[in-house]
């Protein structure tokens, strides 16, 4: 067995996956002997640890992330870590349907961006959002979810509201950055493990 073998073979045991899983970017890398593999199981590792964000923060934004880029195998090592971490599943169907939300949110507010049309901003949105006004996670952790989630749908609109909202809410830049890498990282293996 030879290292690339190993690590691919330490990842998936880490996510629950039997180690005869294989993805067609498994394979390539594996075949390749890639030396990215042990930089994706490191940065994957760290998506749970945060000096800003609670571990079970930390499951939950992965949850968020996970659906977001519809990855069953991530999204069931993430709701499992959130109920080790003692998440509720109202919590969790919270983070769930955040990344929901926030697809047709980010669509939406894209268009109206890119756009630039006065016309679009005054025509109604239309769009239930009733999740936001009383989030179970707390309005900041909401918010957070919520800009972590945008920044991997690529709005910048959004991004900018949310990160100016958690500001405003007393969040520090740390935290918001945190939130960020953390998705980013596991929308990076959603690449190689979905």
């Amino acid at each position: 067995m030879n290292e690339s073998t190993e690590i691919i073979n330490e990842l998936l045991q880490g996510l629950g996956i039997d180690m005869a899983y294989r993805t067609a970017s498994l394979t390539l890398l594996e075949k390749g002997e890639s030396r990215y593999l042990r930089d994706l199981k490191l940065n994957f590792t760290s998506t749970l640890t945060s000096e800003q964000l609670s571990t079970k923060e930390c499951a939950l934004l992965g949850l968020s992330t996970a659906v977001n880029n519809n990855n069953g195998p991530l999204t069931t090592y993430f709701t499992n870590c959130a109920e080790e971490q003692g998440a509720t599943a109202a919590e969790i169907g919270e983070a769930v349907g955040c990344a929901s939300l926030l697809a047709s949110n980010n669509v939406f507010y894209r268009f109206r961006h890119f756009t630039q049309k006065e016309k679009y901003t005054q025509i109604p949105a239309r769009i239930r959002m009733q999740l936001m006004m009383k989030p179970v996670t707390g309005k900041e952790f909401f918010e957070l979810m919520s800009l972590a989630i945008s920044a991997v749908n690529g709005c910048e609109m959004c991004v900018n509201a949310h990160e100016d909202s958690l500001i405003k809410l007393g969040t520090t830049e740390e935290r918001i950055f945190d939130a960020v890498r953390i998705a980013s990282l596991v929308t990076a293996t959603g690449k190689v493990v979905f």
